[in-house]
């Protein structure tokens, strides 16, 4: 990638702009928001990686899909959809999503890795496989399989 995820979302504002895109420009506003809090956060030294940057997508995506869901149990489907929508637009961002079978061949490559023999070790493996796997699969996924998995051995 010959820009940052920084430079990108800022271009892609641009674009949502002329476009007049209302649901992609709000979305994208709030990406560069969370960017630039991060940037100025204590320590940060005014720069943002992709790998924070990653980090705070995920956190994004899951947050909205969560509202969704509660207002979707309060009956207010229209404030689920638009949060849906701007889940999808942030989503854009992520890379590739593992299928599952992509992700139980990572998952063992990883348990053989850190030579986890059943349950007792699904921290060891979770703390290895949240950081390898980052952006790429969601944290409820790699849970249920890294359980699946250990119970197996």
């Amino acid at each position: 990638m010959a820009t940052n995820l920084f430079d990108q979302v800022s271009d892609d504002i641009r674009k949502a702009m002329l476009a007049r895109d209302k649901v992609r420009l709000e979305a994208l506003r709030g990406i560069k928001k969370e960017f630039l809090e991060a940037k100025t956060a204590k320590g940060a030294n005014g720069e943002l990686s992709d790998d924070t940057a990653l980090k705070i997508i995920v956190k994004m995506v899951k947050q909205r899909k969560e509202s969704a869901d509660i207002y979707t149990s309060n009956g207010r489907p229209e404030l689920a959809a638009n949060e849906l929508a701007e889940a999808a637009v942030i989503e854009e961002y992520l890379p590739k999503q593992l299928s599952a079978e992509e992700l139980d061949k990572e998952l063992r490559d990883i348990i053989a890795e850190v030579g986890a023999t059943g349950p007792a070790q699904m921290g060891k493996v979770m703390g290895v496989a949240s950081k390898r796997l980052a952006g790429r699969a969601e944290g409820k996924a790699i849970n249920a399989a890294v359980r699946e998995i250990l119970n197996t051995l």
